[in-house]
């Protein structure tokens, strides 16, 4: 059973996993500063207080974060869930390094030699890895060595952060703003990194960032 004290830690260690206090990463979120407060948790009674699921949907969506990572960080799984999640091993690659070739089938699953292993709170399966942040393209939310999983499996919407690999070997981390049959629109949370059009003809992969860990 889940208790107030374990989502509130959780909430505090996905701030400090993305380098946030809890007032920034409300923020990130669209959320009002004060929203995690300590002043929030409880009431004028002294009962604890819970987050609103909204409010912890959109940390998710602010984050790339799953739910079991976000209650798996905080320490909440030993009252969630009966035991302790077993990590998987994924393999792991920096962006940079990913462009060189040879580590990716057509389809954008990973082979080849050459790969480091991250391991997980969630269960691994076909199409899913991580890759290592290199620049500042994707700063506040995601810095240089940060690591990034991805899946190839997952469907892509609008709004959502992806990995994208060109046919001309750049692997490139951004958020999917537009996306048509003939071209692809890439932002940067860094507003020094200007928007991305990029033929779809010219796009090898387009992989869903599903979890990010420091």
């Amino acid at each position: 059973m889940l208790s107030h004290s374990a989502i509130w830690d959780a909430i505090d260690a996905l701030a400090r996993r993305h380098g946030f206090t809890p007032s920034g990463l409300a923020k990130l979120a669209g959320l009002d500063a004060t929203a995690f407060n300590p002043s929030k948790r409880m009431s004028k009674d002294g009962r604890g207080r819970w987050p609103s699921t909204e409010s912890i949907a959109k940390l998710l969506d602010a984050t790339g974060e799953t739910f079991d990572g976000f209650l798996s960080g905080g320490g909440a799984y030993l009252q969630y869930g009966t035991q302790e999640p077993q990590g998987a091993a994924l393999p792991l690659l920096g962006l940079a390094q990913a462009g060189a070739g040879g580590f990716f089938d057509p389809a954008g699953f990973p082979i080849g030699e050459g790969w480091d292993e991250v391991r997980l709170p969630a269960p691994g399966e076909s199409g899913v890895y991580a890759l290592e942040v290199t620049g500042d393209s994707m700063l506040p939310l995601y810095r240089d060595g940060d690591r990034l999983v991805v899946s190839i499996n997952e469907q892509v919407r609008r709004g959502d952060r992806v990995v994208v690999k060109s046919k001309g070997g750049e692997v490139m981390a951004k958020i999917l703003a537009r996306q048509t049959a003939n071209v692809v629109e890439l932002h940067s949370l860094n507003p020094d990194h200007p928007p991305r059009l990029i033929d779809m003809k010219d796009v090898e992969w387009i992989a869903r960032i599903i979890w990010a860990s420091q």
